[in-house]
């Protein structure tokens, strides 16, 4: 097969045209898009009548590169084109390298699946071993998002079910359902059928809030909205919030939030032209509505405050680590005196 980067979207689109590659490496350290696609392959590479004869699940942990090398190699059945081999947690499976010698020339009528989660293919042996899966098959590798990124994946994603949603929705929902792609595709699914029973369009913070439990008041995108305005009332109720439902966390969750707005004003601060666009453009926005905090802190903090104030939040952030802090200060009480000092 010619050498190309696969994409979860471009297998996936494969998968369901019926068209297989003879082996997949399914590799990385995010298992959500190996067991779709693991999943996906059960599906369509064999109709029911024949799995029970041609499917065959391997586990790693009680499995021996030799079992996979038999299993692949067998033809399938007389009522069956193929064969499909699954190898769950390869991981575990000792000397896994040795079926490069299956790999190198694999037998068509067999679909091989090797999910192999977690780990990075680090030894020179595995990497010619993943090299060899790339001449003649496909490897995928299944990275792990970053909080930064959860915002534009949970649009796309929500475009690819031909569903808007506003950008406090989004921001909700990244904030409250972190990197766990499991939950968020359920609590997306949950709010898609919430918006088919009813004659809005949109996914607004009511409705997230009415279906995933989530505050539309008390939320990192209304705390930077209140510091924007400088409205101290509201900003220290959201902390406070955040120290009563999340177990004394709010210094954990909200000093990146407040590091990411104040880094990003800053950068806004040095461009010349700090029109709505611009900021857009500037910071990867998509909607003008996202612009509306950093317009609004442009006009009440100076570019030296919010020198002054990333400081600041360094300090917090080292001081709820235990590096300076003083006996018995509580992480709320760190993040009183943070948004005291912002504010002033």
């Amino acid at each position: 097969m010619a050498k190309e980067t696969h994409t979860f979207e471009t297998i996936c689109a494969a998968i369901k045209a019926h068209r297989f590659a003879p082996v997949y490496l399914l590799t990385g350290e995010e298992p959500y898009f190996i067991d779709r696609i693991s999943d996906l392959l059960i599906d369509n590479v064999l109709t029911d009548d024949v799995r029970v004869f041609d499917q065959q699940i391997l586990y790693g942990t009680d499995t021996a590169v030799t079992d996979i090398f038999n299993a692949a190699r067998q033809f399938p059945s007389m009522m069956s084109e193929r064969r499909l081999i699954v190898v769950r947690e390869a991981q575990e499976v000792k000397k896994l390298e040795l079926l490069a010698n299956y790999v190198t020339k694999p037998l068509e009528s067999t679909v091989l699946v090797i999910n192999y989660k977690y780990k990075k293919n680090e030894s020179d042996k595995l990497r010619t071993f993943v090299a060899a899966v790339k001449k003649n098959g496909i490897v995928f590798e299944s990275k792990k998002l970053r909080d930064y990124q959860m915002p534009e994946f949970i649009r796309n994603a929500l475009k690819i079910r031909a569903v808007d949603a506003d950008a406090k929705a989004i921001a909700m929902l990244a904030e409250h359902l972190g990197s766990d792609l499991t939950l968020l595709y359920k609590e997306l699914d949950k709010l898609v059928i919430a918006l088919s029973n009813s004659n809005i369009k949109r996914i607004t913070p009511e409705i997230v809030e009415a279906n995933v439990g989530i505050s539309k008041d008390y939320n990192s995108y209304e705390l930077t909205n209140a510091i924007s305005i400088k409205n101290a009332l509201k900003a220290h109720r959201i902390a406070l919030y955040f120290d009563l439902n999340y177990k004394g966390q709010a210094t954990t969750m909200l000093l990146p939030v407040l590091f990411n707005y104040f880094s990003n004003l800053l950068m806004c601060h040095y461009e010349k032209d700090r029109s709505e666009n611009t900021i857009m453009k500037l910071l990867g926005f998509h909607h003008p509505l996202q612009t509306t905090d950093y317009k609004a802190g442009l006009q009440r903090f100076s570019a030296k405050k919010v020198f002054d104030i990333i400081h600041e939040i360094r300090l917090a952030d080292a001081r709820s680590k235990g590096i300076g802090a003083t006996a018995n200060v509580s992480n709320i009480d760190i993040m009183k005196e943070l948004l005291y000092k912002i504010m002033h």
